[in-house]
């Protein structure tokens, strides 16, 4: 689902300024996971400290994150832009070391390098591209340190807030904020998109913030930190692949070079360990 989303953010952004769509898509998410969790009868109210914690872990995950890397994707290539993000499962290994005092198993250190590997890879070809447009690579990596903070911040959370309620809540209170910005630094948009813009809104809406934003607190919440980061590496590979059909982005032979090592970190860490005879 979010492998998919990267060339269509890359496609919508060629009609939609990048804050105006990251506010439209993440309201109608929003919305929609909010009347849908509380038909399912998911107390949807927060209460107390309850409102401490959505603003505190809306502001790395959501937020900082989204409103970030919607910057960087305009700058660069959607594939490279997806590869530059996800560097946040290294980031979030050596900030959970050095920050919670994490220890750092060898299977850790192995995925660790093995994405290192595969982000130097598929960055290989666009060197030339990339140091002519620092700023794109700048907002990429502060969005990828930004979520991975945000990751450990969720994994020691103490709120009581259902998780579904939590993320709805942290969509609209960010959604309120990229509104904001977008409206004083954005020209407002004429709002006459072509079919393929309105159906990529509508998987922004549906699919991206509906579903996949979801299913990633959950894991985030519920798995170790190193895991549930190493595990979505294969997000990056399928946007790549992805925008030669959407966006028109050609793969070359890194690509199919790291999807060995990205596949490599995600066995590292989902692997059960071998148990001792």
């Amino acid at each position: 689902m979010w492998g998919l989303n990267w060339p269509l953010m890359k496609f919508s952004l060629r009609e939609l300024s990048p804050l105006y769509f990251r506010a439209l898509t993440m309201t109608g998410g929003a919305l929609w996971l909010y009347f849908y969790f509380r038909a399912r009868g998911i107390r949807m109210t927060p209460s107390g400290r309850e409102w401490r914690s959505i603003v505190q872990l809306g502001s790395t995950n959501m937020f900082g994150w989204h409103c970030v890397s919607i910057l960087g994707v305009k700058e660069l290539a959607s594939g490279r832009a997806a590869v530059l993000g996800f560097t946040m499962p290294v980031w979030t290994v050596l900030l959970g070391a050095w920050l919670f005092g994490e220890r750092l198993t060898a299977r850790a250190v192995f995925a660790t390098l093995s994405v290192a590997v595969a982000i130097g890879l598929l960055l290989a070809h666009e060197f030339t591209a990339l140091s002519g447009r620092p700023l794109g690579v700048l907002w990429m990596e502060c969005g990828a340190l930004l979520w991975a903070i945000g990751t450990l911040m969720m994994r020691r959370s103490a709120s009581t807030l259902p998780v579904q309620a939590l993320t709805v809540w942290m969509m609209i209170l960010s959604s309120l904020a990229l509104w904001a910005l977008a409206f004083a630094f954005e020209p407002w948009p004429a709002w006459r998109f072509s079919t393929g813009m309105w159906l990529s809104l509508a998987y922004g809406v549906v699919i991206n913030y509906g579903i996949a934003q979801v299913i990633w607190f959950g894991l985030a919440r519920d798995l170790p930190p190193t895991t549930s980061a190493m595990s979505i590496m294969a997000i990056p590979l399928i946007g790549t692949l992805s925008a030669t059909f959407i966006v028109a982005e050609w793969p070359h032979w890194q690509d199919l070079v790291a999807a060995l090592f990205v596949t490599a970190a995600i066995a590292c860490v989902l692997l059960p360990p071998r148990k001792t005879p």
